[in-house]
């Protein structure tokens, strides 16, 4: 009898101490939600993205579609104005998410511009000049989906820079740009965590 009510009062007091400790685990995860919960306009990380600089290496310049390859002879040769061919991309990618609370939280609008720079003619003149050539950006509205899934509206367009913004000789192609004028609505898929860093998008 002795053995069974020292084991019954043992259980007893661990069944109390553990039933604390969760009252109190309860209790702290409330405290840190409510403590976590994000401002309604204007939370922590509303605007995220990312920067880059490339170069390209010569004969490996990227063709943005206006100037013919290869060009007629009466385009000039070297001397041709028609060198749409860029040594360097600057671009960029930003995301705006300004609001933290109710549904609208999981909408967000987003930014891609590209400017591309150069002079150069394939198999004919390569410089390192800085020359710009366009401006080429994305621009859309998204909303954040269960399950790492957005839904996206993109509108995307390319406006020629200098000299490229009227005709450039019998090598000039006129053309819309990189992809052209175009606009698509399409569903985004993240795996492994990535580009979920600083969202507010939490179901």
């Amino acid at each position: 009898m002795k053995i069974i009510l020292i084991a019954l009062t043992a259980f007893l007091t661990v069944s109390a101490f553990t039933a604390q400790a969760q009252t109190s685990t309860a209790e702290s995860r409330r405290v840190s939600r409510l403590a976590a919960e994000p401002r309604t306009f204007f939370p922590p990380n509303w605007v995220r993205g990312y920067a880059d600089f490339s170069v390209a290496p010569s004969h490996n310049e990227p063709d943005l579609g206006r100037c013919m390859f290869p060009q007629p002879a009466s385009a000039g040769g070297t001397a041709s104005l028609c060198t749409a061919y860029a040594r360097y991309i600057l671009s960029g990618y930003v995301e705006f998410q300004p609001i933290g609370r109710t549904p609208a939280r999981h909408f967000f609008l987003f930014f891609e511009p590209k400017f591309s720079f150069g002079r150069n003619i394939p198999q004919l003149t390569y410089t390192a000049s800085i020359l710009p050539i366009a401006f080429d950006r994305s621009v859309g509205i998204g909303f954040k989906l269960p399950r790492n899934f957005e839904l996206r509206a993109t509108q995307h367009q390319v406006d020629w820079l200098g000299r490229y913004s009227k005709s450039l000789g019998t090598a000039d192609l006129h053309s819309s740009g990189p992809y052209g004028l175009y606009a698509t609505f399409g569903v985004r898929w993240y795996f492994g965590g990535y580009g979920h860093q600083g969202a507010q998008s939490e179901y």
